[in-house]
């Protein structure tokens, strides 16, 4: 595999599971307009998608750099 695209697998996977990790942690949007508070809960589905692309890609990254 060329160095190139292993480095971009190495990237996109560190940031899908940075991005995945974070809105994991921060799962609800608030609003507070005087005594109005607004809040939202997130589903996880999402998160769990992301982090688990940025495995694939990290686990892509270094299986293919030991192919070689």
């Amino acid at each position: 595999m060329n160095k190139s695209i292993k480095l971009i697998f190495l990237i996109v996977g560190v940031v899908l599971l940075g991005y995945g990790i974070y809105t994991m942690i921060i799962p609800e949007t608030q609003i507070s307009i005087g005594d109005l508070d607004l809040v939202e809960a997130q589903n996880n589905t999402d998160a769990y998608i992301t982090i688990g692309l940025g495995l694939l890609a990290l686990l892509i990254s270094f299986l293919g750099s030991r192919k070689s």
